[in-house]
C-alpha cells in the first residue's frame, strides 16, 4: 500500500529526521520525497510505501500527529488511493 504524507508549519531543525525517523522505525519506505521553504514556512510531501509497515496505519496517524504537534508543524497522511480520488477532477 502507497500513502501520500503532508508536512507544513513554520521551518526548524529536525522536522525532516522527527518524520523520517518514524517512517524507518516503522519499516515505511520513502519512495519520493519533495520539501521546500516558503518564506519560513515548511512544505513537504512524501509518497511512502507502507506494504510491509510494522504498525497500522491508524497507529501511524496518531505517532505522526504528535511528532507534529511537538515540531509545531500539521502531518497528514492519506491512503495513495484516497488522496487520488479526492484530487481527481
Amino acid at each position: 500500500m502507497r500513502a501520500v504524507l503532508t508536512v507544513i508549519g513554520t521551518d526548524r531543525v529536525g522536522i525532516i529526521a522527527g518524520v523520517s525517523n518514524i517512517l524507518a522505525n516503522s519499516n515505511i519506505n520513502i519512495l519520493d520525497i519533495s520539501q521546500t521553504i516558503m518564506q519560513g514556512i515548511f512544505t513537504m510531501i512524501m509518497v511512502i510505501d507502507a506494504s510491509n509497515m510494522s504498525i497500522g496505519f491508524h497507529e501511524l496517524g496518531e505517532i505522526l500527529d504528535g511528532k507534529g504537534q511537538e515540531l509545531g508543524v500539521s502531518i497528514r497522511i492519506q491512503r495513495e488511493e484516497i488522496f487520488n480520488s479526492m484530487h481527481r477532477i
